[in-house]
């Protein structure tokens, strides 16, 4: 069995792709990688749930009892995490046997056998609900990114996440919304430039900032896209002005939004165009025909339901 209780040391690693960055105290940057950010997870879950010992499976099973499991699906929707599982299993005791019948991405229904583990009896038991509360919550975002991007059907129009995630399960969630046919916006505050109203604010103003911006990356090397988001149509122009990649439309309302993309279209073609807040299921076709390029939500990791499921002896 393999646990560990404390997080290893961090370590300094070359920029890399998928390659995650912590800031520390403002002089130095401390680097993990996508794989790294869900070991660690995994061993702080581990650590939470276990403790000192799983003292119920210790007590009531012996060490050489062996056994059967398998994932029984209860509600109809996308599964998502059975490459997740797959870590939780081998971190755990790389002797467990892991058989897949259902893939991620996969449209399943009451009944579905998602996979199988067998071993002891033991670790069946003490990997089932870290197990479990990964594959219900991915599995949950999955499907409703599915239920948001199948309401585009027909438009070029993609949907994205956003940063709303729960802290330390970003990639876990993140990952979820790819599964379930939808698009990333950005990993973290890293790998785009999103100048908000606050930061214009600061800055003193949407050109200040922009040009600041253009500035940093070429000081520093960073080939990143500047994103600007707007509240009128005065804001629109100063983006467009100021020469950004992408501009966010934020609260605007339909009609309000397929004025700002004629604007846009017209005056900086070659600019992308995303709606942002308070945007729903019922709402979001009409933002599609709009004529943006995406559509961001935060309701797909923020506030999502577990799709229904459980891991029973067989």
């Amino acid at each position: 069995m393999i646990i560990q209780t404390k997080y290893p040391p961090l370590k300094i690693w070359p920029i890399e792709t998928e390659t995650i960055f912590l800031h520390k105290f403002c002089d130095y940057h401390l680097m993990k990688t996508k794989d790294e950010l869900i070991d660690d997870l995994l061993s702080l879950a581990f650590a939470e749930d276990i403790g000192d010992g799983d003292h119920t499976t210790l007590s009531t099973i012996g060490p050489e009892a062996m056994g059967k499991q398998h994932l029984l699906i209860k509600e109809e929707g996308i599964i998502a995490g059975v490459d997740i599982a797959r870590k939780v299993f081998a971190k755990f005791d790389p002797t467990l046997k892991m058989t897949v019948f259902i893939e991620d991405g996969t449209h399943v229904r009451p009944g579905d056998i998602a996979f199988a583990v067998e071993g002891t009896v033991r670790s069946l038991l003490q990997t089932e609900r870290l197990m479990l509360n990964i594959m219900q919550r991915m599995s949950g975002i999955a499907t409703v990114t599915a239920r948001y991007q199948e309401r585009l059907a027909g438009l070029p129009c993609k949907v994205l996440d956003t940063r709303k995630t729960t802290p330390g399960l970003r990639m876990l969630e993140k990952e979820a919304v790819r599964i379930g046919g939808g698009s990333n916006h950005r990993i973290g505050l890293f790998d785009m430039i999103l100048i908000k109203d606050n930061h214009v604010d600061f800055a003193g103003g949407i050109a200040a900032a922009v040009e600041r911006a253009k500035a940093y990356c070429k000081e520093n090397g960073k080939d990143l896209k500047i994103e600007q988001e707007v509240r009128n149509t005065d804001e629109i122009r100063q983006a467009i002005a100021a020469g950004v990649d992408r501009i966010m439309l934020d609260n605007f309302d339909p009609e309000r939004t397929a004025e700002a993309v004629r604007i846009i279209r017209a005056e900086a073609p070659g600019v992308e165009i995303e709606s942002s807040g308070g945007i729903t299921l019922d709402t979001l076709r009409s933002y599609g025909e709009a004529g943006v390029d995406f559509v961001s939500v935060g309701a797909l990791t923020h506030s999502v339901k577990g799709l229904d499921m459980s891991f029973k002896a067989c």
